[in-house]
């Protein structure tokens, strides 16, 4: 599993919904949740590939966002069923 925070305008502009498209259609489980300081964050779990094509998206995001940074860094495994915004 990868855990992202991204910064920039990405409250507000469907970026949560884009990112659990984007997970799902990689096959990837997990959850987008927003925080209190105006970014998202992500946890995704699945083949590393696609957690790296996941990670090329959220640079790009929704066309209104305006992404200024993605950390990623590994987590444990997490036993998803879905993909969840929350």
């Amino acid at each position: 599993c990868r855990h992202f925070k991204i910064k920039g305008k990405v409250q507000g502009v469907f970026y949560r919904r884009g990112a659990q498209q984007q997970a799902l259609a990689l096959g990837l489980t997990g959850r987008a949740f927003n925080v209190r300081d105006g970014s998202v964050e992500v946890t995704a779990c699945g083949e590393k590939e696609a957690l790296d094509r996941l990670e090329e998206w959220l640079w790009e995001g929704p066309p209104r966002a305006q992404v200024e940074d993605v950390e990623s860094w590994t987590v444990p495994f997490k036993p998803f069923t879905d993909f969840l915004i929350s």
